[in-house]
């Protein structure tokens, strides 16, 4: 075998190994694997597959119309669980930064016993104690409690990714402010977190999908969510291992597509900058 020869051997093989094509054999293969796996061991226990009952939790057809099944119905609340609780973890987050960068002695105190109360304890306790201790004080609902736990611990998560991307952000960015008269509010508003956002944007999507997988949690007090939803219907049908998957099936769906978009802004962001 010539050098020539040899060099298209080899080029041809380092282009399969980037290409998609082998990624998505890989991914059958494990697929299959896991089928069989499964397959097998559901063999052993006489498990009786009833896979074509499961459409009907998702969505049906009633006089011409698309009916919503319960499993796309909790997809809905989670959807909404999770859409509020970011933007009031991003705000909560972004609060908790700026005091931890603050000159207040008091703010500083504040942010990081908050930091550390909710980063050294677990969701699900901060969850029960906020539905049944803090809830019937404050007189709020269940919603209101699961989106309140969610949003201060995805918040101090939060808190770090923004205080990482401020500080990343060149001393000579704050100089310039200073020397043009611009005070602290308007040199973060108008200098700083417009650069810090191009930053910390792909993290804070990534702290998303870390929100979509502990929403599940809220099930714990009795909101149907997509979990809550599983489980109930598994307790009037017995189809364990089909809704269980199949809700396995929905959350690694959402989840992979928001990485997607991930991967997406952090592939044009590395091109823009």
């Amino acid at each position: 075998m010539n050098a020539h020869t040899h060099q298209f051997l080899k080029r041809s093989l380092s282009n399969l190994k980037r290409s998609p094509l082998v990624d998505v054999v890989k991914f059958s293969l494990l697929i299959m694997a896991i089928v069989w796996f499964m397959a097998r061991g559901t063999e052993r226990l006489g498990y009786n597959w009833q896979w074509y009952r499961v459409p009907q939790y998702l969505f049906s057809f009633k006089d011409a119309h698309l009916v919503v099944g319960p499993l796309l119905q909790g997809v809905k609340v989670t959807f909404h669980i999770t859409s509020v609780s970011l933007l009031l973890a991003f705000a909560i987050g972004l609060v908790a930064a700026l005091f931890r960068m603050s000159n207040s002695f008091v703010a500083r105190i504040l942010a990081r016993g908050y930091l550390e109360l909710i980063r050294n304890t677990p969701l699900l306790v901060q969850l029960f104690f906020m539905y049944f201790v803090l809830a019937p004080i404050l007189d709020i609902s269940r919603m209101a409690s699961a989106i309140l736990a969610l949003s201060l611990f995805e918040g101090a998560y939060a808190s770090e990714i923004f205080r990482a991307g401020i500080v990343s952000i060149h001393r000579g960015q704050w100089e310039a402010a200073h020397s043009l008269g611009l005070s602290t509010f308007d040199t973060y508003q108008y200098i700083i977190l417009p650069q810090a956002v191009r930053r910390i944007l792909p993290p804070l999507t990534s702290q998303a999908i870390s929100l979509i997988k502990d929403s599940a949690l809220v099930s714990t007090i009795a909101i149907y969510d997509l979990t809550m939803q599983g489980s109930a219907i598994i307790s009037e049908t017995f189809l364990t291992f089909e809704i269980w998957f199949t809700v396995a099936s929905i959350y690694l769906l959402i989840t992979v597509s928001l990485s997607i978009v991930v991967n997406i802004m952090e592939d044009r962001l590395r091109v823009e900058a």
